[in-house]
């Protein structure tokens, strides 16, 4: 059984490796905008399919499906309010990107207000993506990894401490070489690769999910059974006591979804790369397509695992891996894995790519060496994203323990979330807010939000709102000082946007039907599984 997974799993993984290779082997990654930006080619399929990967990583698959373990189908928040943020994207902030023209959004930070706030926020990216991000998108994936393969019995290694560590070392490795070696077009290819992979593996793990609760009877009756059993893991609207209450869905998941999806460099860099606006907003608005069916493969897996598991102590983040590794044929648990794998190198290689898109572009480029030729800066992202691969390495087994994997993610997420959209958004919006008010707000946002986690008594705070509602709090806080120091000193002159001219702007023109279209899923979605 084992060898037989281990087949399948090096099969699918050494192809999608070498589809890839032999679509891009001819790329340009000498120059920055070859290396950083795919030199502005993608197409509507890519862009899709890589914002698809970049997000959906085992901190997805694993710890959303974990939390639905624990709270039920009220965890959905997380990827049906993103599809509100998809086309905020589409259709306000990705036409005044690429107007400017940015590899990365802190250079956008740079037009509207000065170097000094790029500098601030090139910092807060980095400090954030090599202390949050890139550690958990690891370990989350070594986690899934034990569970699925079953690394223990197939290595003989006895010591979870010790598999941990070379599990996420020998991923670690693997994702770097993607990211280090090919660039943004190289990510693109082999995450919409294993996007295809994924959601047909999500499938059919549903699929032998709801047989294994039915003993065989059809997956219809196996959602019978789950409504009939655990109804209120089917509830849409999150109570008072769970991850996401109902009413956060309008304040911080809302915030926090309008970030991730609308201004952080991981992500937004896919659209920057695109061929025009319109195949952007395509991809955009695809991408919120696909967000709508992750209930079916994020969500309800976790669900599926609660009733057949909850009663044998598994752990809510063991709960997905133990479901794949009990309900799956062999051959099928090794393509998975392989899946999955690639949903691990995916973010992990996309989260680094842009890691190194910001050093190389604004601290290297724009602080260290102003002079620097185009293959000086392309081997000063290399060298730095090998130093960030490795801080990376070392943090990612330090997380073991934590109650909830995506709970822990947003939450420390928010720290840096809620000041820089703060920023972005008053920064498109006006005209007069002047650089200062722009600078206090994110260092003093980041500060707030982190006491309000972890300083007493500010930490009171949170406890008594919920923290959701707390940094949707500290956003308006941010905004409204914004607004009062452009009202008592504002820039001088007005500020106004100018096209850079790299990217043609004609809109999609189904792009506001489409978003529409979404909008209104949404809303039928959270009214049809209200209990």
């Amino acid at each position: 059984m084992h060898a037989l997974t281990l087949a399948s799993f090096l099969f699918f993984t050494g192809l999608v490796a070498f589809i890839t290779w032999r679509i891009t082997r001819r790329d340009d990654h000498s120059s920055t905008s070859g290396y950083f930006l795919a030199g502005r080619t993608l197409t509507f399929p890519l862009i899709a399919g890589s914002l698809l990967m970049t997000n959906l990583s085992t901190e997805q698959m694993v710890g959303l499906n974990g939390a639905a373990f624990s709270d039920g189908l009220s965890v959905m928040a997380w990827e049906v309010v993103a599809v509100i943020a998809l086309v905020a994207l589409a259709l306000f902030f990705l036409p005044r990107f690429l107007k400017s023209g940015i590899a990365t959004l802190p250079q956008l930070l740079e037009i509207r207000f000065d170097k000094t706030t790029q500098l601030i926020t090139n910092i807060i990216f980095l400090i954030a993506y090599a202390v949050i991000l890139l550690p958990i998108i690891l370990y989350s994936g070594a986690i899934g990894l034990q569970g699925m393969l079953d690394l223990q019995g197939l290595t003989g290694i006895e010591s979870s401490t010790t598999l941990l560590w070379l599990t996420v070392w020998i991923v670690g490795i693997i994702g770097s070489v993607y990211a280090l070696f090919g660039g943004l077009r190289t990510v693109a290819v082999s995450d919409t690769l294993n996007g295809v992979g994924l959601l047909i593996g999500g499938f059919v793990i549903v699929y032998f999910g709801l047989q294994a609760v039915s003993d065989g009877s059809g997956i219809m009756e196996g959602w019978n059974i789950l409504k009939e059993s655990d109804p209120d893991k089917l509830n849409s609207i999150g109570g008072a006591d769970q991850q996401v209450p109902f009413f956060t869905l309008f304040t911080g998941v809302f915030l926090i979804n309008l970030f991730y999806w609308s201004t952080n460099q991981q992500i937004i860099q896919r659209t920057f790369a695109a061929k025009n606006l319109a195949e952007g907003q395509k991809g955009v608005l695809l991408t919120g397509l696909f967000k709508l069916l992750g209930p079916l493969y994020l969500v309800l897996p976790g669900i599926i695992a609660y009733h057949l598991y909850a009663d044998q102590g598994v752990r809510a983040d063991e709960a997905y891996g133990h479901l794949v590794f009990n309900v799956l044929p062999p051959y099928l648990t090794g393509f998975f894995a392989a899946v999955m794998v690639g949903a691990i190198l995916s973010s992990f290689n996309s989260a680094l790519n842009s890691t190194t898109t910001i050093f190389s572009l604004g601290i290297y480029k724009g602080v260290l060496n102003k002079e620097a030729t185009e293959e000086q800066v392309v081997k000063s992202g290399k060298v730095f994203g090998w130093i960030m691969a490795i801080i990376t390495m070392i943090i990612a087994p330090l997380l073991a323990g934590q109650e909830s994997l995506f709970g822990y993610l947003q939450k420390m997420n928010a720290i840096y979330f809620i000041p820089i959209l703060a920023v972005v958004l008053v920064g498109l919006l006006t005209k007069r807010v002047p650089p200062m008010a722009a600078k206090i707000a994110l260092v003093g946002g980041c500060l707030l939000i982190a006491a309000g986690y972890f300083v007493p008594p500010f930490t009171l705070l949170p406890q008594i709102m919920h923290e959701f509602h707390f940094v949707a709090l500290v956003f308006v806080l941010l905004v409204a000082v914004m607004l009062i120091i452009g009202k008592v000193r504002p820039r001088e002159t007005d500020w106004i946007q100018q096209h850079s001219g790299d990217v043609d702007l004609t809109p999609w023109k189904g792009a506001v039907p489409a978003g529409i279209v979404l909008v209104v899923l949404v809303i039928v979605m959270y009214i049809s599984f209200a209990g």
